[in-house]
């Protein structure tokens, strides 16, 4: 499912028409407790290992939070196709796999981009340095092979590996495109595709995998997941910018300072006047930054209203996400999805 196949609204559409979620995650989590209770279980045990550092490490970065949304979509999905009605737990297995994936491109992406926090606390590599966190991410893609393979489908296997080949690719075209002020919106569009929207569309697909849904059904669900996903990242990049510290769980500016190429600082590059582009070009370009650079930065993205085109061109894709399930009956379960859709865009308001 490619970005392009998605129907956006115009970037300029107004974030505020969206409604207000009441808060959709507690929500969904509600009406799939029992599976994550078993879910969670099964990513403890997981997990485990006799080499000690790897359960300690593994457990460092579990324990600092997150939503688990990656694993709730999965489990979500699969029973709004009817799933697990009949006592079947390869839902749950496939939702721990997925957060496996998800916290081993986490420990390698904080290796990278050497972050000191992650969710408010002490990034793995931080605590345990950098060579540990790589191993133990590459521990847990094992982990989540074992589960996949245990599943013993070569569908499922196929979506969930091809997911993860996607974000390795996502992520090493945001290194190629680090620094580089010619990267266009539609490529900054690919980066993200791959290294956050590509995990949850296959999260929400295999939901309607494992029930053998017909193809339309799970085509549906693979596009509120890459919808979703997108509105996700263009969200948490704009709050890069406009988030208090506490609230983001890790240093605000940091992709100001590591010269990711973001759609807020393409809004505002190509807005700005000559004297400006010669700012970003100094900042982001050279890698030359003083300690003023970041609030000047966030001032001119404020002259030029970065953030909020930033924040609409999420509320489109969320506008995609909660059409794609318009193929399925109303109930509590689709529209709690939907308002996980506004929800990732009030995120950024």
């Amino acid at each position: 499912m490619g970005v392009d196949a998605i129907p956006l609204e115009p970037a300029s559409a107004d974030p505020g028409l969206l409604s207000e979620p009441e808060d959709a995650l507690t929500a969904l989590v509600g009406l799939v407790a029992r599976d994550l209770e078993s879910c969670n279980r099964t990513i403890v045990a997981r997990m485990d290992s006799p080499v000690a550092l790897i359960p300690q490490l593994a457990a460092h970065i579990v324990a600092a939070g997150g939503k688990r949304l990656r694993p709730l979509l999965t489990l979500a999905a699969a029973r709004l196709c009817g799933y697990g009605d009949d006592g079947g737990m390869r839902h749950v297995d496939l939702a721990a796999c997925v957060e496996f994936i998800h916290t081993a491109t986490l420990l390698h992406d904080d290796v990278v981009d050497e972050s000191a926090l992650r969710r408010g606390l002490a990034s793995a590599n931080a605590v345990f340095g950098n060579k540990a966190s790589v191993l133990v991410g590459d521990f847990l893609f094992a982990r989540a092979f074992q589960l996949m393979v245990a599943d013993g489908s070569l569908r499922v296997l196929g979506i969930l590996s091809h997911a993860a080949a996607t974000i390795a690719e996502g992520e090493v075209l945001q290194l190629a495109t680090q620094n580089d002020l010619t990267t266009d919106e539609d490529r900054y569009l690919d980066v993200i595709k791959g290294k956050t929207a590509a995990l949850f569309a296959a999260a929400c697909r295999i939901g309607a995998v494992i029930r053998d849904r017909p193809a339309a059904e799970e085509d549906a669900l693979a596009t509120y997941g890459m919808a979703l996903g997108m509105a996700f990242q263009l969200v948490d990049d704009a709050l890069d910018y406009a988030a208090d510290q506490a609230k983001l769980g890790k240093t605000v500016g940091d992709d100001f300072r590591e010269g990711k190429v973001t759609l807020p600082v393409l809004v505002a590059y190509h807005a700005g006047d000559a004297d400006e582009k010669i700012f970003w070009q100094r900042t982001i370009e050279a890698s030359e930054q003083t300690d003023a650079d970041l609030d000047r930065a966030l001032s001119l993205m404020q002259r030029h209203d970065a953030i909020r085109a930033t924040i609409a061109r999420a509320a489109t894709f969320a506008r995609a996400a909660k059409h794609a399930l318009a193929i399925f009956p109303p109930s509590p379960l689709r529209q709690a999805l939907m308002d996980v859709a506004d929800y990732t865009v009030h995120r950024g308001r």
